[in-house]
């Protein structure tokens, strides 16, 4: 509980907030208004919230000495004091309004000296919108500020993706709007935005900060990840990788939570001590399947694992490798005939698949396993042709089992 505060003492408090603000204004100061004007990591009792909580007309008393500012400082006050309380529904409506105001004067700045207090307001508006929704679905309400948070930074966007120096800020409020669409489900949406950053002539990408960068391409390549062109997505997700700071062990997991299953896809194995390193051995028994050729074990580590990887997004790009696991079994059952009947290697009966199958405890009929050897042949993962009526594979001579070589099946 905070201590006794007194009328004089909050009205002390509360003024010389609203003047640093100001002076961040007047003096260009673009670092210190983005601190001033931060409100979803302060803790609930601040000198200026517990100044708030004491002096209720706080909002006249910023109209009357700050009038030009006037519609940017009450609804800003209002948003930490709300937030303080923990009404967050309150707090965001409050700082959107803020936002509002200072996205005005922000356009009529002719330099981007306020870009940091941008992507302040850019992040404070997506964070304050999660905790409001949260709120307002835990009283059962219609959650739909992460929405209007949404068209909000729409408008950002506009006001930086212009020519001139402020566009250098567009790539940070893309990201935030990825995030925003990416947890409302919506990724839909980020095709436009990606239009305008890719294909407008007043952007050069390789001007965005690199940190910039490196969270487009995370979100681009998970985007490509869910379209299945995982050549792309394999580009984008190795560039937000290696341009990852190599510090921040959690982002360089993110990103190979989806880089992992591209490679995967594409046939590069990663290797064990990478899993372990970044604590996502829930890829382990996958990879395993694919060198031994289990079928069983990669359906086992997918049904194991079912609600992590559907939750990421990636379940349907993991169930497509039982292709390659079908691959890698017909080639061991070639290895092992080649050493017991070198003639007759390129020749695989139906039957002995059938039987390896029934081995790892899958049944399938004759019929059905031919349906999938045609299918390998047919996706280039097995080079040969059917002898139809004796049931029989034939592989070619040579290279019967082509690589995929970075192609995805």
């Amino acid at each position: 509980m905070a201590a006794y505060l007194s009328m004089g003492e909050a009205h002390r408090r509360i003024g010389d907030y609203l003047s640093r603000v100001v002076n961040a204004i007047s003096s260009s100061d673009g670092a210190a208004l983005a601190s001033l004007i931060s409100v979803s990591s302060a803790p609930g009792s601040t000198p200026l919230s517990d100044a708030l909580a004491a002096f209720p007309d706080f909002p006249r008393l910023a109209g009357d000495r700050f009038p030009h500012l006037a519609d940017l400082l009450i609804p800003l006050l209002r948003s930490i004091h709300s937030h303080s309380l923990q009404r967050f529904s309150d707090a965001y409506s409050s700082f959107e309004k803020a936002a509002s105001a200072f996205l005005q004067e922000f356009r009529n700045w002719e330099t981007p000296w306020a870009m940091e207090a941008m992507h302040t307001v850019a992040l404070e508006i997506r964070l304050l919108a999660e905790k409001a929704d949260r709120e307002l679905a835990t009283t059962g309400k219609n959650p739909d500020k992460l929405q209007a948070a949404g068209s909000f930074l729409m408008k950002v966007f506009g006001a930086l993706a212009v020519k001139g120096p402020k566009r250098i800020g567009a790539l940070y409020v893309t990201c935030q709007l990825f995030k925003i669409y990416f947890r409302l489900g919506t990724v839909n949406l980020c095709r436009s935005v990606i239009r305008s950053i890719e294909t407008a002539r007043n952007f050069d990408f390789e001007d965005f900060p690199v940190k910039d960068k490196v969270t487009y391409m995370y979100y681009t390549g998970r985007l490509e990840v869910f379209n299945e062109n995982f050549l792309v997505a394999d580009q984008k997700l190795t560039y937000a990788l290696m341009h990852c700071n190599p510090q921040s062990e959690s982002n360089l997991r993110r990103i190979l939570k989806f880089l992992v299953p591209v490679k995967l896809s594409i046939g590069v194995l990663p290797k064990r001590t990478l899993l372990e390193r970044y604590n996502l051995l829930e890829y382990a028994d996958v990879v395993t399947s694919l060198k031994r050729g289990d079928l069983r074990l990669l359906r086992q580590a997918l049904d194991r694992h079912e609600d992590q990887f559907l939750k990421s997004g990636v379940y349907l790009v993991l169930e497509k490798l039982e292709l390659q696991v079908y691959q890698r079994l017909v080639k061991k059952i070639h290895i092992i005939q080649r050493q017991k009947e070198p003639a007759k290697a390129h020749q695989i009966k139906l039957d002995v698949v059938v039987k390896a199958l029934k081995w790892l405890e899958i049944d399938m009929d004759v019929d059905e396993v031919e349906c999938i050897m045609a299918c390998l042949i047919y996706k280039n993962l097995i080079k040969g042709y059917f002898a139809h009526k004796s049931k029989v594979l034939v592989l070619s001579k040579q290279d019967p089992f082509p690589k995929l070589n970075g192609k995805p099946v």
